[in-house]
């Protein structure tokens, strides 16, 4: 996410450490996923300015991240999103390289839309097989440790926002890249821009209205679904066909959904 202009309308918001990040995890949650084009981001920050703090981790406001992702050998996780599950989870290790802390997250989707998430703290990225990791697995996944295995990773760059009420956050991830686990395929979108709005529940929000605004609309579809479509092309995709469709428009400067 390196542009001189991003970085510039950053400096001018107020910044929000890890520390005071703490009251605004917001853990059980609602979220709205928007998509855009990477050109649209200095209009929307120089929008958002005036109301948002903006996260820094080691006097950087824009930070990295790594993802892996664990499924079972079929599967069943990225399949129960395809097939319209209400309920639902995702089983990942992220890396918050900046802030240098890895975690292994199970975030559960009940048929309420709510999120609610469970983590712990990991030594390093490929520390899930440690045995606490293994009973927390099997207590938040409901799945034995040895049915789970690496099925993608991801790396990409975010920038974290949150409202003066601290209420609520918002994340806005570039620089997409997708792996296959073993590295035989990578896939780069680098012109795409995912934004996740992460609130309590579903209530008045300004971001929401400069989204609108702005012609960027709602769109759920999770980085893990998306990035399994690009790195497995023998995997079911048929209900994500027309997402794909109107992400490529995206990509291709065609800006807002049609």
């Amino acid at each position: 996410m390196k542009s001189e202009a991003i970085e510039t309308i950053l400096t001018r918001y107020p910044a929000i450490s890890l520390t005071e990040m703490d009251g605004v995890r917001l853990l059980n949650r609602v979220d709205t996923k928007y998509i855009t084009s990477f050109s649209m981001l200095p209009e929307l920050l120089k929008r958002l300015q005036s109301d948002y703090f903006a996260l820094e981790v080691n006097d950087l406001r824009i930070n990295a991240y790594r993802t892996m992702y664990l499924d079972t050998s079929d599967r069943a996780m990225y399949l129960d999103h395809h097939n319209g599950r209400s309920t639902r989870k995702k089983v990942r290790i992220r890396a918050y390289v900046d802030a240098q802390a890895v975690f292994l997250e199970v975030k559960n989707k009940n048929n309420k839309g709510r999120i609610n998430k469970k983590r712990m703290e990991l030594p390093e990225i490929k520390a899930y097989r440690q045995p606490a990791a293994e009973a927390f697995l099997e207590t938040y996944a409901h799945y034995s440790p040895d049915a789970l295995i690496p099925q993608l990773e991801n790396s990409f760059s975010r920038i974290t926002l949150v409202n003066r009420n601290k209420t609520e956050r918002l994340t806005i991830d570039a620089n997409l890249v997708f792996y296959s686990p073993a590295g035989q395929m990578k896939k780069e979108y680098d012109d795409l821009v995912i934004i996740e709005l992460k609130q309590t529940g579903h209530m008045p929000s300004y971001a929401k209205s400069v989204l609108s605004d702005l012609r960027i609309r709602p769109m759920n579809i999770s980085k893990y679904c998306l990035g399994t479509i690009l790195t497995a092309p023998d995997v079911k995709s048929n209900r994500f066909k027309e997402k794909v469709v109107q992400l490529n428009k995206i990509k291709n400067k065609q800006y807002g959904l049609v």
